[in-house]
């Protein structure tokens, strides 16, 4: 079971796009496909990044969104809110300052996060032998 909390972020994180970089490489050593990374406009939305990964079942979904828990508690973080866990087919792990959503292939298409935020900054994620890269789309 994933616990969760309301208190702020531990210093291990020195900002976002810290905490991006571990959800990113977090997604690519669980085999996500498609990570995109939306970088929201802080005006007026809800976190600074959006980071969308999709998985090929609903336990690959779980399993991805396990190992994003997992890698980010051992730097003393845990999500505010995690939703869609039992069932796996849409999880949404919120970090406060980057919300994670976890989509099962069909349905990351049919709800189109990415056609919902035409306006975010678009990232996507190069995967080399030296690691997991940012790149703008």
């Amino acid at each position: 079971m994933i616990e969760t909390h309301t208190a702020t972020p531990k210093k291990a994180m020195r900002g976002s796009l810290e905490l991006v970089g571990k959800i990113v490489t977090s997604c690519s050593e669980s085999k996500g496909s498609d990570v995109v990374v939306l970088e929201l406009d802080p005006s007026g939305s809800v976190a600074d990044y959006f980071i969308i990964v999709s998985g090929r079942s609903d336990r690959q979904v779980q399993g991805i969104s396990n190992r994003i828990v997992e890698d980010l508690s051992q730097s003393g973080l845990k999500p505010y809110s995690v939703e869609g866990m039992e069932q796996g087919h849409w999880v949404i792990l919120d970090f406060g300052d980057a919300i994670v959503h976890v989509f099962y292939g069909p349905d990351r298409d049919r709800y189109d996060l990415e056609g919902l935020w035409t306006r975010a900054g678009r990232y996507v994620v190069d995967e080399s032998a030296d690691g997991v890269r940012l790149r703008a789309a």
